[in-house]
């Protein structure tokens, strides 16, 4: 079951109103501010689930899961990426680089937490 989960998301209105969603349901939860933060986050701590935001300053949420991925010791922790990007290239090209799941702002509370227990 997910417990520890990862919120990776640069704008601290967004990523302190995910951290208030998901404790307040009950999760664990860690936060990093940018993609490098993100993998050393995951690398450190083995969260059982990431949250991560794509457009972010320095190395952005795409390129941080396909760092995840590419990476024996984190390629099994499922990242979900939460983005104002709805195109359906970003989504397909997201899912290519092992997302698990692909959800787009703004959402709705129940929306991100059916995201997160589907995992």
């Amino acid at each position: 079951m997910t417990r520890n989960i990862l919120i990776v998301e640069d704008s601290q209105v967004d990523r302190a109103r995910l951290e208030k969603l998901l404790s307040g349901a009950g999760y664990m939860v860690s936060t990093a501010e940018n993609g490098e933060q993100a993998i050393a986050a995951v690398k450190r701590n083995k969260p059982d689930a990431v949250l991560m935001d794509v457009n972010m300053p320095g190395m952005d949420g795409f390129a941080a899961t396909r760092a995840l991925r590419g990476d024996a010791s984190t390629k099994d922790i499922p990242v979900v990426l939460v983005t104002a990007k709805d195109q359906k290239a970003d989504k397909a090209w997201g899912q290519m680089l092992g997302a698990k799941g692909y959800v787009t702002k703004p959402y709705t509370d129940d929306q991100l937490l059916a995201q997160v227990r589907a995992l």
